[in-house]
Parts: C-alpha cells; structure tokens; sequence
C-alpha cells in the first residue's frame, strides 16, 4: 500500500513549485492559494526573501499548497488504498487528500489556523531542534528554559517550542551536555505548545462550519499527532484544532502506518525530510520524495509502478 506523507513549514525553496508550476491539474489549487495570499504563490517564493516567506501564515498556506499541487498531478493514479497522514500544518492538507475538503476549503482553513494562531501567540516564539538525547536528559533542560516538546520524531530528534531566545540556549546548552546536533527551526511560532491554546476553540468552531464530504473510498487517514484513524470529520474537529497547541508524536504515526502494511511512502513535501524520516525508521519501505523527481512524467510512472 501507498501512503502520502505532509510536509509541515520549514525552509521554503524558491523552486518549490517548479514541478508543477505548469501543470494544469495543479491550477485549482495555484487560484484558491492566490486567493488567500493575495499573489500567486508561484510569484511569491521568487519574488520574496526567506524571512518572509517564513512567517507563520505565508509559510502554512505555501506548504498546504506545496502537497496539495503535487497532489492534484497523480490523484487519477490512486485507484488503489492509499494512507495518507500531514505532520503539523500538514495535516490540513492530508484531510483535502483524503477527501474530506476540496483543495480550496483546505486553504480557506489553513488561512483561517494561520491567523488565528498569530493572533494567539504573540511576538517572539520559535521552534527549535534536538538530536541525540535521551528523555532523561532532555527534561531537565526543557524546565531550565521553559520550553516544551513539540515534536517527537524517530531517533532521538524533538522539536522544541517556546521564545525565542529560550530555545536558542536550550539548543547551545543541549549540544554542550552531548546533543549530536541542535539549532534554529524557521518556523517563528511556538505551534504544538500550550502558547497556542486560545487558538484551539475558535479553529474547532471554524472546522465544524466548514464544507466537508466523508472520507473517500479508498483513503485512510491517520492523525499526525498521534497515528490514530479518523473515520469522519465531525469526530476529529476538535483533535485536528487541538493540534496546534499539543504535542505531536510523529514516531507514533509513522509506526502506524507501517502497522497499515504500508509498502510505499511518498512525500508530498515541501522538501524530503519526512521521506528520509521513515526510510530511516522503516528501511524496508521504498520512500520517496516528490521533490526529488526531475520531470511530474518520472513522478507519474512511479506512483503507477507497483
């Protein structure tokens, strides 16, 4: 079986569109993102520097559309089962995919989850990185300077949240007590941490208004946060809302998805983190990334090989 992985917000390329920049079945998805940023999105990441195209709402809705785009060129490719999960932001993605939004519906949200979370969470946020230590370790430093967990992935590697300035000397500290690597996250918002949580009802409402269809024949969907399958919308608003102020433990995920008996990852991206994360995890999988296909006809015949 199949399964498409999310991408969340990170460093954004200004050839990440350069796939399907022109290919028609990714124009629907190229109108609803102009809609919500007032600009091609195609425009935009070559036409603007890395720290503005790494604020919180430009960054959430160009990395839905990023997955989304691909999307759209091999949807007429998924006949068979196909998982599909989003990390963070991600997941709003994962939901249109799934068939529960149309890719307009998913960016109207995602607009909406951006902007609700900046109004939350006030100026000076951050997320950060930690590889190679343990919990143990680990805790004590979190409380020194009041950051939280974020994101748990395989490998010892977490996602830390809180200010700015706290995260940086958690990270030069973690390094100085045996961390392999440690560093800054261009995510500037402190997303997956009680910092969020005023944001949470407000998105649930939001999501129950919105115009969703059941999960398509033929799709699972996994919750990014923690693996479990959502059977419909409307018993998942309030996790998918909830999201963006807890904890994410994406190692429970993609453990899940092997579970599934998954034999196949794609990652939608941006980027091919999450792609290099499972075939670390899972090295008996094939994993891909869209990112690394030169041509959407190479992209094309490998989700139709078996």
């Amino acid at each position: 079986m199949l399964a498409l992985l999310c991408g969340g917000q990170g460093t954004l390329s200004d050839k990440v569109f350069d796939l399907v920049a022109h290919q028609a079945a990714a124009e629907p998805v190229f109108a609803a993102a102009t809609a919500c940023l007032g600009e091609d999105p195609r425009k935009l990441v070559r036409t603007q520097g890395s720290d503005e195209l790494s604020a919180n709402h430009v960054s959430q809705i160009l990395t839905v559309t990023s997955a989304l785009a691909i999307h759209g060129c091999i949807a007429d490719l998924l006949t068979g089962q196909t998982a599909v999960t989003g990390y963070s932001v991600g997941e709003m993605a994962a939901w249109s995919i799934a068939g529960i939004w149309t890719a307009e519906e998913a960016l109207r949200l995602t607009d909406v989850r951006a902007q609700l979370m900046d109004r939350v969470a006030g100026p000076g946020g951050r997320l950060g990185y930690v590889r190679g230590l343990d919990q143990a370790a680990l805790e004590p430093l979190l409380e020194a300077y009041r950051c939280k967990i974020a994101i748990r992935n395989p490998d010892r590697l977490v996602v830390i949240g809180g200010s700015e300035q706290d995260v940086i000397d958690l990270c030069q500290e973690a390094v100085r007590r045996g961390a392999v690597r440690s560093g800054l996250l261009a995510v500037k918002i402190a997303s997956h941490t009680s910092r969020l949580a005023r944001a949470c009802k407000p998105l649930q409402e939001a999501l129950d208004a919105s115009r969703y269809a059941p999960i398509a024949s033929g799709r699972i969907l996994l919750a990014g946060g923690d693996g479990e399958r959502i059977l419909s919308a409307s018993d998942a608003t309030v996790k998918l809302a909830c999201q963006v102020a807890q904890f994410i433990d994406w190692e429970a995920t993609l453990e899940a998805l092997a579970e599934l008996g998954t034999t196949r990852v794609l990652d939608l991206g941006p980027g091919h983190a999450l792609a290099e994360m499972m075939q670390a995890f899972r090295p008996e999988l094939r994993c891909y990334a869209a990112d690394g296909f030169r041509t959407i006809e190479g992209l094309r015949h490998w989700v139709a090989s078996e």
